[in-house]
């Protein structure tokens, strides 16, 4: 199976809480999630001598993860991410749809830049690995209907900027 790589741009809604366990260390604990579906990626497979193209997407993307971080001058903020992660893929080939879930670890690493008050910078760069799974799937392709399994594994390496609020 041939599989192309996506690139594109993503909404991210963060929430999370962190509390100063001494001078120079923080925890922290949050969750994220992706309402946006990906930008398309194409595959190529072949069945019973017949290639088929098609077209996937991650959707209802989440991760929930712990963050350890120190403080880097008056206003700067150091931050690691280790969580749990999920996402669903849908692929759509020869006018058929089918959707699986994955799950997996998070890792991330990134620096907060108050600007002003509550107002601040941030730029991370996350890894993202979703296990191993089998997943089966139906269709036709032309007058042949089929059936198969297929081992799914998707590594995902990001990078982040926005801007956010401290309540």
């Amino acid at each position: 199976m041939n599989v192309s790589k996506q690139a594109g741009p993503m909404g991210i809604v963060t929430i999370g809480y962190m509390r100063a366990i001494s001078d120079n260390f923080l925890l922290g604990i949050g969750a994220e999630y992706n309402p946006l579906a990906s930008k398309s990626g194409n595959y190529t497979y072949a069945v019973s001598g017949a290639n088929i193209n098609g077209h996937y997407e991650l959707q209802n993307t989440y991760n929930v993860f712990l963050s350890p971080a120190t403080p880097v001058g008056a206003d700067g903020l150091l931050y690691g991410k280790v969580g749990y992660t999920s996402t669903s893929i849908e692929a759509t080939d020869s006018g058929n749809s089918n959707s699986n879930s994955l799950s997996g670890f998070s890792l991330g690493l990134g620096y907060r830049q108050t600007i002003q008050a509550g107002l601040y910078g941030f730029g991370e760069v996350n890894f993202m690995s979703y296990s191993n799974k089998a997943n089966s799937y139906a269709g036709t392709s032309g007058a042949n209907a089929f059936t198969y399994t297929m081992m799914q594994s998707v590594n995902v390496l990001n990078a982040v900027v926005g801007v956010g609020y401290k309540f």
